[in-house]
């Protein structure tokens, strides 16, 4: 086996893919269902909007594997380019919008302003409050329950090898290489690639990178199937502003709003009650209609948090062979293709094209 990669959620499983794809042998280790964790959590938005900008490069190389994804993996998961439509509904929000907009176009991306009779016109019965809009017609969303599976699946037809459900695992170092025990046996590999989520932090503490990393968890629902009307994602611009999208089966996700929950002593994270009827209101701004709509279920998941609000990602500063890609911060769904090809180029051939540098694990390494 040539590498070891931990963690089957949309990173990992993307990584053994593309690992895969360019002829390593690669064995995946899940310690429950593969994409169960924060992967099956997540909203599915793929947006580029709002994104730390030298980020932007990343998330560049991602969306363009997406539109590839149905033929590279042989599924259709629901990726649909419907675009990303965020809200505005104060100066301030316009303000921080005309600034991104500004310094993105040195990024390669191009974000238009709507008027409020632009809204209108294009997006009737979303925002009738908001003053001003941005949308980014490229972007969109994918089914995020259909992520992992789909990754990981494709990576076993090139001859990955898929070790899920396999409890709680234990990562040794020797000079052959990395040995992980687990609830299936022993396997070793000289390469090891940190793809854990929140779990990430325990695994890069072992070999002298701790992190400030905590976990939370964010507060999702869907409402009672309605006539297909909204095709583009739909946020708002401001700190935890609430956003949602219409599937095509007309039920409406939906998310943000409220802060993130806690997460218990046992890993798991539990939807607060108490937040619905905030984050309600919220929502009701970006679409009226949801104040006569049922809520069928919410749900939510553990999520990995670093202080700075930024992922790890790239080789580990300490020890050879490791590698991570762990941590990001709520807003990884959109990057997970892109995290995938670019860490098996990174593994494979000892650089990457797409630049690391901001997400690399020794910017923590003098902290106190």
């Amino acid at each position: 086996m040539d590498a070891i990669v931990l963690g089957g959620g949309l990173m990992g499983s993307a990584t053994s893919f593309f690992l895969a794809r360019r002829g390593l042998r690669v064995r995946l280790i899940e310690r429950a269902a593969i994409g169960a964790g924060a992967t099956v959590a997540s909203f599915g938005n793929i947006r580029r909007t709002g994104r730390y900008l030298p980020q932007m490069p990343l998330a560049h190389r991602s969306l363009a594997l997406w539109s590839q994804l149905h033929r590279l993996l042989d599924c259709d998961v629901e990726f649909r380019a419907t675009g990303h439509l965020r809200l505005i509904f104060d100066t301030e929000a316009l303000a921080q919008m005309r600034q991104f907009q500004f310094e993105a176009q040195n990024w390669g991306l191009e974000i238009d302003e709507l008027t409020p009779a632009d809204i209108r016109r294009r997006f009737p019965g979303l925002g009738p409050d908001a003053i001003a809009a941005s949308f980014s017609p490229m972007d969109g969303s994918a089914n995020p329950r259909l992520m992992g599976t789909a990754f990981a699946t494709a990576a076993q037809r090139l001859g990955a090898e898929i070790t899920d459900r396999a409890g709680p695992t234990t990562v040794t170092a020797s000079p052959s290489g990395f040995h992980v025990t687990c609830d299936k046996g022993q396997f070793s590999a000289p390469i090891l690639i940190n793809c854990a989520g929140a779990g990430g932090r325990a695994i890069a503490a072992q070999f002298g990178e701790d992190v400030p990393l905590s976990v939370h968890g964010p507060q999702m629902g869907v409402t009672e199937p309605l006539p297909h009307r909204i095709v583009p994602v739909v946020g708002m611009w401001g700190a935890d502003g609430a956003y949602l999208r219409q599937v095509e089966r007309g039920n409406i996700v939906f998310g943000g709003g409220v802060k993130r929950t806690d997460v218990g002593p046992d890993g798991f994270a539990r939807v607060d009650p108490a937040r619905l009827e905030p984050q309600l209101r919220q929502l009701v701004r970006l679409l009226p209609q949801l104040r006569n709509v049922a809520i069928l279920r919410q749900w939510s998941g553990a999520e990995g948090y670093l202080a700075d609000t930024l992922p790890v990602m790239g080789a580990s500063g300490t020890t050879a062979g490791l590698f991570h890609a762990f941590g990001f911060c709520g807003h990884g769904f959109q990057l997970g293709p892109g995290v995938g090809d670019t860490m098996a180029e990174l593994v494979a051939t000892g650089r990457s094209e797409t630049p690391l540098a901001p997400f690399s694990i020794t910017r923590f390494a003098s902290r106190p």
